[in-house]
């Protein structure tokens, strides 16, 4: 029965040395922007008694972490 081949540590290495294509980092980056200027400043259409914007979004957030939602 044949030994399995084994890679040598500067293939490994090599490996582990691979690159992000540029999208990889930008697309999270835009779309995160992206929803952010959303919240941040919503548009015409509001629902009636709705809190609008970033703070409310905020003060849920801060419940959350609490552990009180």
């Amino acid at each position: 029965m044949p030994a399995a081949p084994r890679r040598s540590p500067a293939a490994k290495a090599a490996r582990l040395r691979m690159r992000l294509p540029w999208w990889a980092l930008a697309l999270p980056v835009v779309s995160f922007a992206a929803l952010l200027i959303l919240v941040a400043s919503p548009a015409e259409a509001r629902a009636a008694s709705v809190p609008q914007g970033l703070g409310p979004l905020l003060e849920l957030l801060a419940k959350i972490v609490r552990g009180g939602a």
